[in-house]
């Protein structure tokens, strides 16, 4: 009998706060490292010291609150789910669709439907066999939080959540801000990491010198790391695409959703330029994109094929 590799997935729920309290503790050590140690002393020396010290500090508390604003907007935004009952439009000059959809009771689309029902813009009708209810478009089921995720891009294990419809903007500026902040403290105890591989003298005791060294690496670890990431998140905005899709989707030079580079950054960061670097949208982006709530999205009318999502 062949082992279910999903069934692992429950056991990421057992983390729970675990990857929070984490997350919190690498962001501590960060701050009494930088903040305490080194460059907070400095604001006291006056001098070349304090010109150095206050901008630093500065730019970094004001970096970390923009970092915990967003990692704490994924955490706990919904990423958005399924309505009750909710069910597409069909396309009305199928004749026997929207019968089917009107007398559907729990019972599971077969193949064959599938792959004839479609919406007015081209879209297949899909149903989860999990959730035994209808899909909207880009949806997918997730295996750690056990229900139907609107526009699911990954589950990440590092905010506890799936990142969806409604937090895909967060889970971006949560990446952007991160790495700032960890280039910036990167940047800024260099110096120091140099003068640890040097013969001069280093003040301190071992313990504050060894906490110096270990933010330096964390900190040069995560900027080098989020960096992959954000670079391959800005492709996948720009394309309008979602790690799941980049990965299902067939080969094709033409994508339904991609409906040019600036609309497509839109449809994530909203229309409103004022909110665009904060985890937040404006009341009017909310009522007139109707794509940030997940359930409908506007795609190249041209496109007349079927595509799987």
């Amino acid at each position: 009998m062949a082992w279910n590799v999903f069934k692992f997935c429950t056991a990421l729920r057992g983390l729970g706060s675990v990857m929070i309290f984490l997350v919190l503790g690498v962001v501590g050590v960060t701050y009494y490292a930088l903040v305490v140690l080194n460059y907070g002393p400095s604001l006291f020396h006056g001098g070349l010291d304090l010109l150095i010290a206050l901008p630093v500090l500065l730019l970094f508390h004001f970096l970390l609150v923009m970092l915990l604003w967003s990692y704490f907007s994924v955490v706990y935004t919904d990423p958005g789910g399924v309505p009750l009952n909710w069910k597409p439009v069909v396309d009305e000059e199928k004749g026997d669709a929207d019968p089917l959809l009107s007398e559907h009771s729990g019972v599971g689309l077969s193949v064959e439907q599938e792959n004839t029902l479609a919406t007015p813009a081209g879209e297949p009708v899909r149903f989860c066999r999990k959730c035994n209810q209808f899909k909207p478009p880009r949806c997918h089921h997730c295996s750690v939080c056990g229900r139907c995720i609107l526009k699911m891009d990954h589950h990440c294990v590092w905010v506890v959540n799936c990142v969806g419809a409604k937090n895909y903007k967060y889970f971006l500026l949560f990446l952007f801000y991160t790495f700032l902040e960890t280039t910036l403290v990167t940047l800024s105890l260099l110096p120091h990491f140099i003068a640890f591989f040097s013969d001069q003298e280093i003040p301190g005791t071992p313990g504050t010198i060894a906490a110096t060294f270990l933010t330096f690496v964390l900190n040069i670890a995560f900027a080098l790391s989020v960096l992959g990431f954000l670079i391959m998140h800005i492709s996948l905005v720009t394309a309008n695409t979602t790690t799941i899709e980049a990965f299902e989707k067939k080969r094709t030079s033409k994508w339904r959703y991609d409906i040019g580079r600036w609309k497509n950054f839109e449809q994530v960061f909203g229309m409103e330029k004022r909110f665009w670097l904060i985890p937040a949208y404006s009341e009017e982006d909310i009522r007139q994109m109707p794509e940030l709530q997940g359930l409908q999205y506007p795609s190249k009318p041209n496109l007349d094929a079927v595509q799987q999502f």
